[in-house]
């Protein structure tokens, strides 16, 4: 694995072709394999702790799930392993020639800007325009391509980002807090469209996420920060851990507790669970 690869490495370099359903994770040589790792990374931001001591792997195939309080050190632990912040201790590194999609917590829209979805998603030198389409059919909004972007809606924001992140063929995922904005009867489905990419693409992905109830459900693994690891392991036993009972609360701890369940559903215009007709 590679340490700090330049920032324009991870998100640029050539586009690459062919059915991305046949490149990367899929293989099942490379199903597992680690995607990026930190370990034992501290970073001090001036007169600040922000990580201390910490390790995190995210492998291919898997949804790992960063959650915290405000100022826990989530969003500084991704710029470091994404390569774009580099620690003072401690090493961080991935795998090489990832390719990382990256979708944001949020994008600045400006009303007076008359610019599509199509045209947004296009910006890039890499994406080729063909895919465009495609990219937002795969996320369930390709009837938006040609409406203005300051006329979507939150929801319907987040979908695009994820097909702007999709449009890389990434091997790895980084959605930072992909339900910002969008109503509660549309977080259930997002989540598992993200779960279904993971399935279908065989990538790794890294959500950093406030939605306890809803991640609980959409994960694989949860590590629980607070400038260093509290606790990390599957959801249906990290809600019993004591640090993550200290952290959250006790009664916070229980609801989530009873919460866990395999993504065997998808949830409906109510985000109510209802029975799949297969893998979608």
């Amino acid at each position: 694995m590679n340490a700090f690869p330049p920032a324009n490495e991870l998100f640029g370099g050539e586009a690459s072709g062919g059915d991305p359903r046949h490149r990367g994770g899929r293989d099942s040589e490379h199903r597992g394999r680690p995607l990026v790792e930190a370990r034992q990374v501290s970073v001090q931001l001036g007169q600040r702790r922000v990580l201390e001591a910490v390790d995190l792997t995210v492998h291919a195939g898997e949804i790992v799930t960063l959650v915290g309080l405000n100022g826990a050190g989530k969003s500084t632990l991704v710029r470091v392993l994404l390569g774009i912040l580099r620690p003072d201790d401690g090493t961080a590194t991935r795998a090489p020639g990832l390719r990382v999609g990256y979708s944001p917590q949020q994008v600045r829209r400006d009303p007076f800007l008359p610019l599509t979805v199509r045209r947004f998603l296009s910006l890039s030198a890499l994406v080729v325009p063909e895919r465009v389409a495609g990219a937002l059919g795969e996320v369930g909004a390709d009837a938006i391509l040609d409406l203005p972007m300051a006329e979507i809606s939150g929801g319907e924001l987040q979908r695009v980002l994820l097909a702007r992140a999709l449009l890389r063929e990434p091997e790895l995922l980084v959605l930072d807090e992909p339900t910002a904005g969008v109503d509660i009867a549309s977080q259930g489905e997002l989540y598992d469209l993200v779960a279904r990419i993971r399935d279908r693409y065989g990538c790794g992905v890294l959500l950093v996420s406030h939605d306890l109830h809803l991640v609980m459900a959409a994960t694989d693994r949860v590590v629980c920060l607070n400038r260093h690891v509290c606790c990390s392991g599957p959801p249906r036993t990290i809600a019993r851990d004591p640090a993550f009972v200290a952290l959250f609360g006790q009664h916070l701890a229980e609801a989530l507790a009873a919460y866990p369940h395999q993504h065997d559903h998808r949830h409906d215009a109510l985000a109510d669970p209802a029975p799949t007709g297969g893998r979608a």
